[in-house]
């Protein structure tokens, strides 16, 4: 059975970093791409950074880029997720995901852990 737990959420001030950890079991590096998405309160849930396990490319959203980035590591079969110069609007809860087939999809979802930024 996949499991994905993530790690390192917390309350941090504005302009502060944050590393995510996202360490996945049940399945070894067999995955397609690995990514983050977050969900403010009363909004939805958005994409925020992905990478493809094989090759290392990564893609981020235009609110994050240059800001955050995403990494793997593949002994170890976790995904990071870098974030720095923090801003209020980052505060949500940060889920990270995992996908085995060639498409956009992600067949496996973390329970989420909570980034908060004070202003």
């Amino acid at each position: 059975q996949v499991q994905l737990v993530e790690s390192g959420g917390g309350l941090v001030q504005a302009g502060g970093s944050l590393r995510l950890s996202c360490a996945a079991s049940g399945r070894t590096n067999s995955w397609y791409h690995m990514g983050w998405f977050r969900q403010a309160p009363g909004k939805e849930r958005e994409f925020v950074a992905r990478i493809r396990w094989s090759t290392g490319s990564t893609y981020y959203a235009d609110s994050v880029k240059g800001r955050f980035t995403i990494s793997r590591d593949n002994a170890k079969n976790t995904v990071y997720l870098q974030m720095n110069s923090l801003k209020a609007e980052d505060t949500a809860v940060y889920y990270c995901a995992a996908g085995i087939r060639a498409t956009i999809e992600y067949d496996y979802w973390g329970q989420g852990t909570q980034v908060t930024v004070s202003s």
